[in-house]
């Protein structure tokens, strides 16, 4: 009759394996939907009404939502490195030109207490960015996104060196920008449906005179470059004046159709606006955008979700961070 025990060196070789089995599971966990369920049940519901109160407190936190999410997401991974500021041997990304304009980060540790009164340790920065842009989109009437899953961790570090060739600049030409975005595996559809996202916000008259001075740029509706004249009535403005334009006349604060709209109709504040409505790779998806805003919606919603994917910290890897500015001190 065969021995039913099994050989020690086998038993051992077999726990062994078991043992690294769970170490790469862990350390090489994937993001889920609603991956807070149990060890924080309402962590998505405090951020949605943090996000909420804040937006009526202050509305244009919504816009900066949005912004936190791209900023961070094409640097390297959606990991918080962006909230992180100047301390404890870490550059703040916030110091880059890249970040010019960049507002409301003091409001993401107002989410992140109400968080850590609830289920302390637990709940990323990265999680917020995340959740909070998906929020943000709605308070913006833009489209409900769902399907943003979570189980983010927030890195131990920051990429300053990384963001002037990482996070596009205003007036980076269309190919440069569908690179950027096709390395971290977005598409031009959906890179077309992100540029949306300029129906919000303001673009500071630094980036945009190149365009009205010492000539009007040609591609410019002539009656749109008088109004941002007299938005940007100087070549040289002082780029610590609030001196902008709305990306958005019509309607400023709603992430919608109208973008696609205006650039049509050459009344786009970047060079990349009017290129993206002329270029033949682009211009399909900006004319059927323009013509249908649920197809815009649908389109900006899978791109929202695949930045919000881009190359996660999970399991095992860096840390939950206690305070989103800082890395962690022990």
């Amino acid at each position: 009759m065969a021995n039913a025990k099994m050989p020690f060196s086998l038993l051992a070789f077999f726990c062994l394996l078991l043992q690294l089995f769970s170490i790469f599971h862990i350390g090489n966990a994937e993001l889920e939907m609603n991956y807070y369920r149990e060890s924080c049940p309402r962590a998505e519901e405090i951020i949605r009404q943090q996000v909420e109160t804040l937006y009526y407190k202050h509305g244009n936190t919504a816009v900066s939502w949005l912004r936190n999410l791209f900023h961070d997401c094409v640097v390297k991974s959606c990991d918080a490195s962006l909230l992180l500021e100047t301390a404890r041997g870490v550059e703040s990304e916030q110091k880059s030109t890249r970040s010019f304009g960049m507002r409301n980060f003091k409001y993401v540790k107002v989410i992140k207490d109400a968080l850590e009164k609830e289920c302390p340790g637990t709940v990323s920065c990265a999680d917020i960015v995340a959740l909070s842009a998906r929020d943000g989109i709605v308070m913006l009437k833009g489209p409900k996104i769902d399907m943003i899953k979570t189980g983010r961790r927030d890195s131990r570090g920051s990429y300053l060196s990384d963001v002037e060739t990482l996070v596009p600049n205003h007036n980076d030409s269309l190919s440069s920008v569908l690179s950027n975005f096709n390395t971290i595996g977005i598409d031009v559809e959906a890179t077309v449906a992100l540029l949306g996202a300029h129906s919000v916000g303001r673009v500071h008259c630094v980036n945009l005179v190149h365009r009205l001075y010492p000539t009007i740029d040609p591609t410019l509706d002539p009656d749109y470059a008088l109004y941002l004249k007299n938005r940007c009535p100087s070549p040289n403005p002082d780029p610590n004046a609030v001196l902008y334009s709305r990306n958005d006349r019509e309607t400023p604060m709603v992430v919608d159709n109208m973008y696609y709209k205006n650039i049509m109709a050459h009344k786009g504040l970047l060079v990349i606006d009017d290129e993206l409505a002329t270029d033949p790779r682009t211009a399909p998806f900006v004319a059927k955008m323009a013509a249908d805003n649920g197809y815009f919606h649908e389109q900006f919603s899978r791109g929202v979700r695949l930045l919000s994917e881009t190359n996660p910290l999970t399991g095992d890897q860096g840390e939950i961070r206690k305070d989103c500015r800082y890395v962690n001190s022990n």
